[in-house]
């Protein structure tokens, strides 16, 4: 469930595109359209009044283009999710840390797919503004409670019912599932990145082909968690 509402504005040259995506829109709880744009210089003068939350934008369009609109913008909680009849732009869109890139025609379940992406993005960008800060939790420890430091948890690690807790002196293994785990910690610090997996954010050292370097420790990046993983990691 959406905990807060999403806003957002179409950006097309194409008459048609915009009515398609506003029918996808007008489709989807919690997700309002602010405006309609026939080009980028439009949508750029509304971006400099209106705090949006999420740009529907197509890539190729008189003056300027999706790809330079995007690399125009400075406020990375501005989501976008590009929308597009090419499929050639899509190594460098991802590298503008997009939500996704949807090729025209786009269908209903495709859109969803990349509006709950957008979501997940969304909402964890508004806990880290609003939540309380926690140094510590306890874990019981064959009937004794335990004391972990936040900061010194490293990422956490599903094994059936049992979730191994990893710092860097040791480990500590609790009877509990990643999600009941994952509930408790600090969003703005910790990230699920695979169905068995949470991490530290500020324990990566460093990312490659798909894999989380933490110390000499591999973690696996799933997929479906890549796109919000890019967009925490306050890229250059």
């Amino acid at each position: 469930m959406l905990l807060y509402g999403m806003n957002c504005i179409v950006v097309d040259d194409n008459k048609m595109a915009r009515m398609a995506m506003k029918q996808l829109v007008s489709q989807v709880n919690d997700l309002d359209l602010v405006a309609e744009c026939e080009d980028a210089i439009n949508a750029w003068n509304i971006l400099q009044k209106e705090k949006i939350d999420l740009i529907l934008l197509d890539i190729e369009m008189k003056g300027m283009s999706g790809l330079e609109l995007t690399q125009k913008l400075k406020d990375a909680s501005t989501l976008i999710i590009f929308t597009t009849a090419k499929t050639e732009y899509a190594v460098e869109a991802f590298e503008l840390n997009v939500v996704d890139y949807l090729v025209k025609p786009v269908s209903p379940a495709r859109f969803l797919q990349a509006i709950a992406r957008a979501k997940e993005v969304f909402e964890s960008n508004k806990q880290m503004l609003n939540v309380e800060e926690k140094e510590f939790v306890f874990i019981r420890d064959n009937g004794i409670l335990k004391r972990i430091n936040i900061d010194e948890i490293l990422f956490l690690e599903a094994m059936g019912d049992y979730v191994k807790i990893h710092t860097a002196q040791k480990f500590h293994i609790v009877h509990a599932t990643l999600k009941s785990i994952e509930n408790k910690l600090v969003p703005g610090k910790f990230l699920r990145v695979h169905r068995s997996y949470i991490v530290a954010i500020n324990k990566i050292d460093f990312v490659e082909e798909g894999v989380i370097n933490i110390g000499k420790i591999p973690v696996p990046v799933a997929d479906a968690y890549r796109s919000v993983l890019n967009q925490r990691l306050n890229l250059l």
